[in-house]
């Protein structure tokens, strides 16, 4: 889903969480363009309407690949502004790192935030350590078999959906995201998230970030998204009320002025 504002503004890419796709910004996206600015919402490799099924995306540099495209192929001196939501701020993280002075802001959106010395699991270990096995309600887990062997995956179950990350959004949305959900891979086992040596000071850490706390998440916790926060000195932390884990549903008007915030903030 691409196109373009006004001339002049910022050019914001938005990358969805697991299991989810480029369908979950329709809000945002023509208020952020209203506003001047241009805007990418990108699926993730075999998310949203992406053809790949998640077998056949081995690694998670395979999965953020739209990403890291997106990104290299923008025009020199165009200020990117990355947005990811949920799992997604790990694809926005790799970005960072590969490519630090195409991008002027980083959002982490309610986001896995990693840091630089650990690897990029680790955020996912702290969330597993903080809830229970029955969090995942009625969500299917399944095998995949994929070139690297097998590989666990999830679809999200419509009980899961309404209770833990769709809480304050209208049932509308929870209704689409029901139809829309595709199975999603954290990508724990695989070896770029593994490698506590890929993110830099000199790239991943030189980015401005920003992190958007959902202070009604069901899913992660205010403690959770603060710890993440705490990892790295000197991001901002912006805290968004009645927010659920789905701010762009349960609440875009605010959403929309936090991030045009940051971009006029960073010009």
């Amino acid at each position: 889903m691409e196109g373009s504002g006004g001339g002049g503004g910022d050019h914001f890419i938005l990358v969805h969480g697991l299991g989810h796709g480029a369908w979950c910004w329709y809000k945002l996206v023509p208020m952020l363009r209203a506003a001047g600015h241009r805007v990418t919402a990108l699926d993730m490799a075999a998310s949203g309407v992406h053809p790949a099924r998640m077998d056949e995306v081995p690694s998670f540099e395979d999965y953020s690949r739209p990403l890291l495209d997106a990104v290299a192929a923008a025009p020199a001196g165009e200020r990117l502004v990355l947005v990811g939501h949920s799992l997604g701020g790990l694809n926005i993280a790799l970005a960072m790192e590969r490519l630090p002075r195409k991008v002027a802001a980083a959002v982490f959106l309610d986001a896995c935030m990693p840091c630089v010395g650990r690897h990029m699991g680790v955020t996912m270990e702290e969330f597993s350590r903080r809830t229970t096995p029955d969090f995942f309600m009625d969500s299917e887990r399944m095998v995949l078999e994929t070139s690297e062997g097998p590989r666990a995956a999830l679809v999200f179950g419509p009980k899961l959906l309404a209770a833990k990350l769709y809480g304050r959004s209208p049932v509308e949305d929870l209704t689409l995201a029901t139809m829309l959900v595709r199975p999603g891979r954290q990508f724990g086992d695989d070896a770029m998230v593994k490698d506590e040596t890929l993110l830099t000071d000199a790239n991943y850490g030189s980015v401005k970030k920003v992190y958007v706390v959902a202070m009604e998440d069901a899913a992660f916790s205010e403690d959770m998204q603060r710890w993440m926060v705490d990892l790295s000195p000197g991001t901002e932390a912006v805290e968004i009320a009645g927010a659920d884990h789905m701010a762009m549903f349960s609440k875009p008007r605010e959403l929309c002025d936090v991030l045009l915030g940051i971009a006029s903030k960073h010009d």
